[in-house]
């Protein structure tokens, strides 16, 4: 197969009356395209472009066995979900309700990676989390990876009224904040009738319940002496400080007592953690990383530890440490490498990926590394990091990043791993579907 054939396999988009998006309907050669497709960093772009077309040849690629659509960072807001399963060709949207779409005959067979950070920033995190739910609930291959957002939540929500843990009192407050509009949505949902707060201690004890205690400041430095370097305590310190100095304030704004924040709170852990909850099924679903054929599918990078893991015991062995540490301490789990690989964004301040590393994961057969958590304005792009394949998937889905960050349209995106050995980029902030075809370079390929 060679790009011109590639590039008539695109989805077909079904529904789009029903939402008020645009995709793009033409293709481009992606490794042709301009630097929104390609990251360049201190090489020039033809430079770049010569290495992704030595590291796909250099390898014997395995490609999936069914289409696997990765879609990322949605931030509380379904539409731009249910526009991105649209822009996949896996659903059909028949109505304007959230239940009002089915899938495709080719939606049937295709595997949804949702790539993390499901909760902050867009309008409504429970109607997200619902909508998950209905594309599960007709029958949809869906698999959940966790993204930093997503802990965050679970290990802040969790720690609400643990203030005498010295480990982890301070992990609520953490979320600044970020928090507030989701506490909101929980009180007007479910806390708004008379008397529901009747049980709630007052301001001063659910004060005392929420914030780290005296004992936190002492202890937090000598128990993350081990883990941090001393500049990166102070840090985190000053951090959580500053948090708790604006989160009252915050709340106020907002409307929201500290009464409903700590209800609020409650009542997470009943729909999140208990077994009859809601959405007890979210967490349990959720997993660090997928491999599918010589792809590596996570929230946002890996570093050398996590490549040695992957090598040594694959991604089954990562997922079990995964599941151990989140539902251990939070301490331990947050401030280690498994933690580093749902929010690295390969800066200084995090765990570094060498070269030993990513020889590590090509060794394990890793050739491609698809993930979020760094949004883009233009599309999907690919970059190369220690002679290692990256597909950049974070097209800032949600309206409120969007609004923020000065794009006007709604958004939509997925991205889209083709057992015929080619990748799609589809995003309504690009004119055209970028093509990423390798059949033409490898020749022939394995499926697996």
């Amino acid at each position: 197969m060679n790009y011109s054939q590639a590039a008539r396999l695109l989805p077909d988009y079904r529904g789009l009356d029903w939402l008020d998006v645009t995709l793009p309907s033409e293709s481009e050669d992606w490794i042709k395209g301009n630097r929104h497709c390609i990251r360049q960093r201190n090489k020039s772009q033809a430079q770049t472009r010569q290495s992704i077309q030595q590291l796909v040849g250099q390898y014997q690629w395995r490609w999936p066995k069914r289409p696997i659509v990765f879609i990322s960072d949605l931030h509380a807001d379904a539409d731009a979900f249910f526009a991105s399963l649209v822009a996949s060709g896996g659903i059909k949207k028949t109505g304007s309700e959230d239940h009002q779409f089915k899938l495709t005959s080719g939606g049937k067979g295709m595997l949804f990676i949702l790539g993390g950070d499901f909760f902050d920033k867009g309008p409504d995190n429970l109607r997200l989390l619902r909508a998950v739910g209905l594309l599960i609930g007709v029958g949809a291959r869906v698999r959940l990876l966790a993204g930093n957002h997503d802990v965050r939540v679970l290990l802040g929500m969790r720690s609400a009224g643990l203030a005498d843990d010295p480990h982890n009192s301070h992990f609520f407050i953490r979320m600044g904040l970020k928090a507030v509009p989701f506490l909101c949505e929980i009180r007007d949902t479910f806390l708004s009738d008379k008397g529901a707060l009747k049980d709630v201690p007052g301001k001063k004890e659910c004060r005392a319940r929420l914030y780290p205690g005296k004992q936190w400041w002492q202890q937090f430095p000598q128990q993350a002496d081990q883990k941090m370097p001393a500049s990166l305590i102070r840090k985190e310190m000053l951090k959580v400080e500053k948090k708790m100095a604006g989160f009252e304030q915050g709340c106020a704004a907002a409307g929201l007592s500290l009464r409903e924040v700590y209800a609020a709170a409650l009542k997470w852990q009943q729909m999140f953690l208990s077994p009859d909850g809601e959405f007890y099924w979210f967490y349990k679903r959720m997993r660090l990383a997928y491999r599918k054929g010589s792809f590596l599918f996570v929230h946002a990078g890996m570093d050398d530890r996590i490549a040695g893991m992957l090598h040594e015991h694959g991604t089954g062995g990562l997922n079990g440490l995964f599941k151990q540490q989140l539902h251990g301490s939070a301490f331990d789990f947050y401030y280690g490498s498994v933690a580093n690989t749902i929010r690295t964004k390969y800066r200084c301040i995090d765990k570094p990926l060498s070269r030993k590393g990513a020889m590590h994961a090509h060794q394990a057969g890793i050739h491609a590394i698809v993930h979020g958590h760094k949004n883009l304005h233009r599309g999907q792009r690919i970059s190369v990091r220690k002679s290692m394949l990256n597909f950049e998937c974070d097209v800032t889905l949600d309206i409120g990043s969007r609004s923020r960050e000065g794009l006007t349209l709604k958004g939509a995106g997925a991205t889209m791993i083709n057992p015929d050995g080619y990748v799609l980029g589809i995003s309504s902030d690009y004119d055209r579907i970028k093509v990423f075809d390798t059949r033409s370079i490898l020749g022939t390929y394995e499926c697996g």
